[in-house]
């Protein structure tokens, strides 16, 4: 069933926000850390649409980082915003003293177990050189900076392109979520460790042909460790002050008080859709997989942190079903959903139940190519703050091997 390809393209710069939208000047730099309690999706789109950075969302509860004058402007419009913190004491307070700091190309001191791009690079080239027999890589373009974006292919007769369903792994759209990079290079060893001895991997890599992109924002989640120092960034790297990639995506892109227009925001939706590299070459390497006018590509995995969340399009409206998402296609959705957050606890739910988003890669994924897409918003439940992107390296196996019985109930489901 093809799509109707739906683009606002708004003028640059110009923020489709409502009322209570407050861009806040540049210069204003007391950022401080607010909880909302007992909110409703409505409400927290209301927050969103101020242009605030919302860090998780639990029970209602919103946690988010704003500037004096945006809490001004949220407080006259009736928002009841409690401060718990300032934001750069919170990255203080998460960072090692400064007599046990990292190089200023590695992570702080405690957390190296996490892997730099470089690491990531090593790691992935010595995948494929033990297990060249099923794992190819590649990459689908360059980063803003002229960085990789990795590309692994995982499959029995890797370099044959088989006529088997392909599922796409995404992870590191966001700088500061590091956990999810190492989420997807566990999927890249798990399911080239373990094939030939585990049942379940072996059957999924003969019969699918699995492909990860571990980080999509490098040069974002390098400069968020420069100087050995958290630094609490979102964006990529790219012009003023970075483009929110998953703003940046070209189905309903602008559309509905999603994402901002304003170049300081954390929710910055770049220029036009697609206007960042990083997303323009992740969607040319889809649309490359259409191959005799069908999508091979049947399956997508976006990961996120934190909140532990299973969330599925649509992101950009309320409604259950919209053009090109039908009651038995939202069912579906909510099924699998639902049955993925049984393994691992997580708590499901279309993306718009949590706030408005636009310009998302799930609406595109589906929107655009009917992929059936999925986000995870992956540990903690909630962070207090900035301590929900920097959980400490122990937990990188736990939440990690978590998702296992997930990603097989994807696999599987992209074969149906």
């Amino acid at each position: 069933m093809g799509k109707i390809r739906r683009v606002f393209v708004g003028l640059a710069g110009v923020a489709l926000l409502g009322a209570t939208a407050v861009p806040a000047s540049a210069s204003d730099t007391d950022r401080g850390i607010y909880e909302v309690d007992g909110t409703d999706a409505a409400q927290r789109t209301q927050l969103v649409r101020a242009g605030v950075d919302v860090l998780g969302v639990a029970d209602g509860t919103v946690t988010l980082v704003a500037t004096s004058e945006q809490a001004r402007g949220l407080r006259a419009d009736g928002i009841d915003l409690d401060r718990t913190g300032d934001f750069d004491r919170a990255l203080a307070d998460r960072n090692p003293d400064t007599d046990l700091r990292a190089a200023a190309d590695e992570f702080p001191a405690g957390d190296e177990d996490y892997h730099t791009y470089t690491e990531l690079t090593d790691t992935l080239t010595t995948a494929e050189a033990e297990h060249g027999d099923i794992a190819s890589l590649s990459s689908v373009g360059e980063s803003y900076e002229g960085r990789a974006l990795h590309l692994m292919k995982i499959s029995d007769n890797v370099a044959v392109d088989e006529d088997e369903p392909e599922v796409l792994f995404t992870c590191n759209q966001h700088a500061r979520e590091h956990l999810t990079t190492e989420m997807c290079l566990h999927i890249v060893e798990r399911f080239t460790d373990d094939y030939g001895s585990d049942p379940a991997v072996t059957e999924l890599v003969n019969t699918r042909e699995i492909l990860v992109v571990p980080t999509m924002n490098p040069d974002g989640a390098e400069y968020d460790i420069s100087g050995g120092q958290y630094q609490g960034w979102r964006k990529n790297r790219q012009g003023w002050d970075g483009t929110d990639l998953n703003r940046n995506w070209g189905y309903e892109w602008g559309c509905c008080g999603g994402s901002s227009g304003w170049q300081f925001s954390d929710t910055y939706r770049g220029s036009s859709p697609f206007s960042a590299p990083e997303t323009a070459a992740v969607a040319d390497f889809v649309e490359s997989r259409i191959v005799g006018g069908e999508q091979q590509i049947t399956a997508h995995l976006d990961f996120h942190s934190y909140s532990e969340l299973v969330l599925w399009p649509y992101g950009y409206t309320y409604d259950d079903t919209a053009e090109g998402m039908t009651r038995e296609e939202a069912e579906r959705f909510a099924d699998v959903g639902t049955r993925m957050a049984a393994t691992n606890g997580y708590t499901p739910q279309q993306s718009s139940d949590l706030y408005i988003t636009d310009g998302g890669i799930n609406d595109w994924m589906w929107g655009e190519h009917d992929i059936f897409s999925f986000t995870f918003e992956m540990y903690p439940a909630s962070g207090g703050g900035m301590d929900g992107f920097y959980p400490p390296d122990e937990v990188i196996d736990r939440e990690t091997t978590r998702n296992d019985d997930a990603v097989d109930i994807l696999l599987n489901e992209a074969g149906i």
